[in-house]
């Protein structure tokens, strides 16, 4: 079994009883220098609905990813059952104009990166199904997916431009913002790198290596800070 990195998870009660949902271990290791420190920027003034890092006392506003919001009312039939959630290729032609992604025939080149992605509920983890933002049937995938159950997310497009988290939850028919994952409702807890973040994960700009956990409900017992990405990604 790989070795963890993690902190001390001190997030918030439960705010309701969610079933558990199966574990699976994913590879991680353990950071040279400790947990890994977001860089933080400062977003316009007035920006409604950002991201807080807690640091040091000192809330920052990391950089902001360009595009709206997630409208979740127009994501057509929104999954509201107990986890494991499927990727749901079927529906994902319908899902592409709420999430603000394209239906390409290959994967994308000019940009290309990986993210890793931990989801708990009640304190266990829920499975990041293979085949999010693809569809074999049709012969197309989107610039967010994932081929297999690691929880690793692909973002690989033909042009350069900015991604959110909001938009893969948005293919997969997961809904997510500060107070909601899936069926769940209360405040989340999450953390990018290990550090503890603030406000609406769905607005999370996607960067490399990141290593995402959000936890719905009572949080693990520890959070891990970075994930062991395999050679060449």
């Amino acid at each position: 079994m790989a070795r963890r990195s993690a902190r001390k998870a001190a997030g918030p009660g439960p705010p309701r009883r969610p079933e558990p949902a199966s574990p699976a271990e994913p590879r991680r290791r353990r950071s040279r220098h400790g947990l890994i420190v977001v860089t933080a920027f400062v977003l316009a003034a007035g920006a409604a609905g950002g991201l807080l890092l807690t640091r040091g006392g000192r809330p920052q506003r990391p950089a902001a990813a360009s595009g709206k919001a997630i409208s979740w009312n127009s994501v057509p039939q929104l999954q509201t059952g107990t986890p494991p959630w499927p990727s749901e290729s079927r529906l994902l032609a319908r899902r592409l104009r709420p999430s603000g992604l394209d239906a390409l025939t290959m994967e994308g080149t000019e940009l290309h990166h990986h993210e890793h992605l931990d989801l708990y509920v009640n304190g266990h983890r829920v499975i990041v199904p293979a085949l999010v933002g693809i569809d074999e049937r049709a012969g197309f995938l989107t610039e967010l997916h994932t081929h297999d159950p690691s929880g690793i997310i692909h973002v690989e497009s033909p042009v350069r431009r900015s991604f959110t988290l909001g938009q893969f939850f948005c293919e997969w028919g997961v809904k997510l913002n500060a107070n909601c994952l899936g069926r769940y409702r209360g405040r989340l807890a999450w953390w990018v790198n290990g550090r503890r973040m603030q406000g609406n994960p769905a607005l999370l700009p996607l960067r490399q290596h990141q290593e995402i956990v959000i936890a719905a409900g009572r949080p693990p017992t520890t959070v891990p800070s970075s994930y062991d990405f395999p050679a060449g990604l």
